[in-house]
């Protein structure tokens, strides 16, 4: 077991080699800023490396895959560019235990429709001013999150929200033009566990702010899971076990 949470970032890092506004606010990649927060927030508990679309195997081999505790994912203008092999790859691994962050626009990537089953499409526009509520307090992902926070510049997302029922909702926002949506949503898929956290647009500085940060931490603690082992189904009875019979 390993003694600290290996945690993989992966972001396409598209917009912000092609916008300089975007470079502006995420000089480092916005996977730089993920991984810086979740550095400040949980220290040595965690080592972080990154990986992005364009590095070969779009930086997921099997060996990097197999060191990663939790994947965080953002993804946006190059889902189509992802391979469906990748996709199957990472699928493996959240099902044999690994834990997966999927952050804003990775609604529409392929391997959370692919975890979902459904098409993830939402309601959107420009941006608004939006406020995330805590409604599962005492979910280890809300800890140390206040009562409701705010983003001042986000994309408003809004519903309906096409994913399956969450196993556990914890946070919705709500945003000044009256939309609500789901932005804080827990699954579970074979033995891993997902978590789908809608705020942090490129042009905006959120993956900066110290609630969102905070956020994110718990996230990964959450979808900690160090003591699990790959499911093999070779190991399955291919006969009636007779339990009841005498």
């Amino acid at each position: 077991m390993p003694s600290q949470i290996r945690v993989t970032t992966w972001n396409e890092y598209l917009h912000e080699k092609a916008s300089t506004d975007v470079a502006a606010v995420y000089p480092k990649g916005i996977h730089g800023a993920i991984g810086e927060g979740l550095k400040e927030q949980l220290g040595d508990a965690v080592t972080v490396r990154s990986a992005t679309l364009e590095e070969p195997e779009h930086g997921l081999t099997e060996e990097v895959l197999a060191e990663t505790d939790v994947l965080t994912w953002w993804g946006h203008m190059g889902h189509a560019r992802v391979s469906d092999d990748i996709v199957t790859r990472v699928q493996k691994r959240v099902l044999d235990g690994m834990g997966l962050l999927v952050l804003h626009s990775g609604h529409m990537s392929k391997i959370f429709i692919r975890l979902m089953g459904t098409s993830c499409t939402l309601n959107w526009r420009d941006d608004d001013t939006e406020h995330v509520w805590n409604v599962s307090p005492g979910h280890p992902i809300a800890e140390g999150v206040p009562p409701v926070f705010t983003i001042p510049n986000q994309e408003m997302y809004g519903e309906f929200f096409d994913i399956p029922q969450p196993d556990e909702q914890v946070f919705i926002s709500s945003f000044d033009g009256g939309e609500v949506f789901r932005s804080g949503c827990c699954f579970r898929r074979g033995k891993g566990r997902i978590f789908y956290f809608s705020p942090g647009h490129e042009t905006f500085p959120v993956y900066h702010q110290a609630e969102v940060r905070k956020i994110l931490a718990n996230a990964v603690r959450w979808a900690y899971q160090p003591t699990l082992s790959p499911i093999d189904l070779s190991k399955a009875p291919n006969q009636p076990l007779n339990w009841f019979r005498k």
